[in-house]
């Protein structure tokens, strides 16, 4: 399923019902149907601070936990079409300054050496991921009661490692609902097609397939991965992506996890 987000508040749309509508009638797919009607905004003179503030708090009500939800939502719409403006930069510093979790993974940054959009499109061959795994969700993983920590701990305990400046990956695969569902999640290391795995290691196979890559800024472990995934919820081509199977790349820039680059593929329809 191909879900695209509201480019002002970020929710998710997946019926008709959730689109805003045009000054004729028309829906688009850009804006939900709470933030933009008739052609314009709900809440045109609405800030970047405010539609975090408000959309922290509906997050809050529908159980999430409120820093978790804030660190979210600073994260993510900065790189939104509303917000994406010349004076995003200072939305975004004024968020930092403000913030009493400066270490937060979902701090926004203003460090212009990173894109908010795919640095590239590649083609690549199908790989084999070998690892460890689990079912999870965004919203289980947001709450702070997610296991994907725990999965990269449980990997680096393992007696199965590669070579230490082998690549590892992240992989998001078996998605039941696009962004909103459930996916499988594996922490591993890519392996050949025909290699016989030692007892408690899972594996993927991801099929062939054209990617999307967002590289992420230099830094903390935690916080560019999270800066570089809101890049990813926020992009406006949600429609291209075909939910086959997403990596996050982890290799020789990232044996410092102090100073650590990190390249995420997003499978995307072959047309591009």
């Amino acid at each position: 399923m191909n879900v695209t987000v509201c480019q002002s508040c970020g929710m998710p749309l997946t019926t008709p019902a959730q689109f805003g509508t045009e000054a004729d009638g028309s829906t688009t797919r850009e804006y939900c149907i709470y933030c933009y009607k008739e052609g314009q905004f709900e809440q045109p003179g609405m800030s970047l601070e405010g539609m975090t503030e408000m959309c922290t708090a509906i997050l809050k009500d529908e159980g999430m936990d409120e820093e978790s939800a804030r660190s979210m939502l600073r994260n993510q719409l900065p790189f939104l079409k509303r917000w994406r403006t010349n004076t995003t930069d200072q939305h975004a510093q004024s968020l930092v300054e403000n913030s009493t979790v400066s270490a937060n993974p979902g701090q926004v940054t203003t460090d212009h050496s990173f894109s908010a959009q795919p640095v590239r499109y590649v083609t690549l061959p199908g790989k084999r991921l070998a690892g460890v795994s689990a079912r999870t969700t965004n919203a289980i993983e947001i709450s702070g009661k997610g296991c994907i920590q725990g999965l990269w701990n449980n990997y680096f305990a393992s007696d199965h490692l590669p070579a230490p400046e082998a690549a590892r990956y992240g992989c998001y695969t078996d998605y039941s609902d696009g962004i909103t569902g459930e996916y499988t999640i594996l922490v591993g290391h890519e392996v050949s097609p025909n290699e016989s795995l030692p007892e408690g290691l899972d594996d993927i196979l991801l099929p062939p397939a054209t990617y999307a890559v967002f590289t992420s800024r230099k830094g903390p472990m935690a916080k560019v991965v999270g800066e570089a995934w809101g890049a990813v919820w926020a992009w406006e081509k949600q429609s291209d992506r075909t939910f086959t199977g997403d990596f996050e790349l982890y290799d020789e820039r990232s044996l410092n996890p102090e100073s650590v680059q990190v390249d995420i593929y997003i499978a995307v329809h072959q047309n591009r």
